[in-house]
């Protein structure tokens, strides 16, 4: 399960440095219209906050403090500072799986989030999840935008 896990967070973490790419231009990537209320940038953004509280300091203990609110708010960050924090994201959510095995999987996840006791396989799997239902919201978005 570990090595699904691992397969699949840097697949897909490397998939939104492509859709970042993927905007015409940078300023596009903080565009907002109508309906839409997150732009690609903040859903960059949040995806990588979001791995980096859960895997990097609940999991693995990186000591990163996480955000929530900047996530959405904080506006023109530059793609490669984007690509750098998706870089540095995807290098801790493996260096933490890498930490781990099959009996941690199986614990109960540290915290209560979704529900309470919660095995980490399974919240880790809803964080995988989650990256995908993000990552077609910004796929989207460009989409619209452009």
């Amino acid at each position: 399960m570990l090595a699904t896990l691992k397969e699949i967070f840097e697949r897909d973490l490397q998939k939104l440095k492509e859709e970042i790419q993927l905007y015409k231009t940078e300023a596009l990537l903080w565009e907002v219209k109508s309906e839409i209320n997150n732009s690609g940038g903040n859903l960059a953004l949040h995806i990588c906050g979001n791995l980096k509280h859960f895997i990097g300091a609940v999991l693995g203990n990186s000591g990163f403090t996480r955000d929530r609110d900047a996530e959405f708010t904080d506006k023109n960050v530059s793609r490669t500072e984007l690509y750098t924090l998706i870089d540095e994201t995807s290098a801790v959510v493996i260096a933490t799986l890498n930490n781990m095995d099959d009996k941690e999987l199986a614990r109960r996840f540290p915290i209560d989030v979704l529900r309470e006791n919660m095995s980490t396989e399974f919240f880790l799997t809803h964080l995988a999840t989650h990256l995908n239902y993000h990552l077609g919201q910004l796929t989207y978005h460009r989409r619209l935008i452009s």
